[in-house]
């Protein structure tokens, strides 16, 4: 009898368990256009999946919804939604970066954040390596005497034995590390928390020690979130402390450097160059110093965009999705008090 109760009971769950997978809605903010929606309904079929870029798309479902999707949705549009469902247990943000996601409804709520952490960090980490490699051996100046016709041979240096300084030490500082040692080269990382050890990196720096690390780095590599906290913090005291032969290279965001400062050091040759794929305003205006500056390389933001980057990043989602519905622990957490 007793294991008759138990198969009952069981059976009951089950039958709980899979009623509510087919009674979940997912609410996703996107063009209902974007290829990678294809994906979503063919690796969730039966899964009632809700697209749109307005707040009437969502008008009827709204109020019921537990898990929302901000694929390409703007803050508006995502803010008006979020005030819209009232039972919301989960959010996924496409972005890594969360300043254009992060309101104070959605911050001081119970609703869990998740964002695309991990998607983008192989690509960011090439890209670093690229740049590297582009200032170590002058590659604008061999392409320039290619250009020209000219035969001029010239000095490069050797990455390995240089330090890389990575500010911000998260799954993409990581992927940094683990393509520079390869090469040879020294890690230094700055990040909140100190006592974590890092097989890649040779010393960790806390907040408070970070004009230090940078006067000790040959290649300043910036992969920190913009916070409240990290806007504007590589400025005026960091920048005097570089090596004149330092390299910035910001696969973050922006603002975390200040532009008039970069600016100026870098016209006045005070560093040796910068590789940037983040400004403060996107897209960069026309006329602005960084797209003349023979000393900056300059990325469109676009870093990271591989062919399958959407599709890599909407295979996340789903596989968070199947996480959250089965109970098991999402991953990308973020703490939404600190912004990442």
């Amino acid at each position: 009898m007793d294991f008759l109760r138990c198969q009952i009971l069981c059976d009951v769950i089950a039958a709980s368990n899979e009623m509510f997978m087919k009674d979940e809605t997912i609410l996703v903010l996107a063009n209902p256009d974007e290829p990678q929606l294809e994906i979503l309904a063919k690796k969730l079929a039966g899964t009632k999946i809700v697209v749109g870029n307005s707040t009437e798309a969502f008008a009827g479902v709204a109020a019921n919804a537990r898990v929302l999707c901000n694929w390409s949705g703007s803050l508006e549009l995502f803010r008006k939604v979020f005030a819209m469902c009232p039972n919301l247990q989960w959010i996924h943000s496409r972005s890594v970066g969360l300043e254009r996601t992060l309101f104070p409804e959605l911050s001081e709520s119970s609703v869990q954040l998740t964002n695309g952490s991990g998607v983008f960090s192989p690509s960011l980490g090439e890209f670093t390596v690229g740049a590297i490699l582009y200032f170590a051996k002058d590659f604008r100046r061999m392409i320039r005497n290619q250009m020209a016709g000219r035969w001029e041979a010239f000095d490069v240096t050797m990455a390995e034995g240089k330090t890389v300084g990575i500010v911000g030490y998260g799954d993409i500082g990581r992927a940094v590390a683990a393509r520079v040692r390869p090469l040879g080269m020294k890690v230094l990382a700055l990040k909140r928390h100190t006592a974590h050890v890092d097989p890649l990196v040779d010393e960790i720096f806390g907040p408070e020690k970070r004009v230090e690390m940078i006067s000790r780095t040959d290649y300043i590599v910036v992969a920190t979130p913009l916070t409240a906290e990290t806007r504007g913090m590589i400025g005026e005291a960091e920048f005097a402390a570089m090596r004149p032969t330092a390299v910035v290279i910001n696969v973050g965001r922006g603002p975390v450097i200040d532009e008039k400062t970069i600016v100026r050091a870098l016209t006045e040759g005070r560093i040796k160059g910068a590789a940037l794929d983040v400004f403060d305003q996107e897209p960069l205006p026309q006329g602005h110093p960084f797209y003349s500056l023979e000393n900056v390389l300059l990325s469109s933001h676009c870093a990271d965009h591989t062919p399958d980057w959407l599709d890599n990043a909407m295979n996340l989602f789903v596989e968070q999705f199947e996480r959250y519905r089965k109970g098991e622990p999402l991953l990308n957490i973020v703490d939404k008090k600190l912004g990442y």
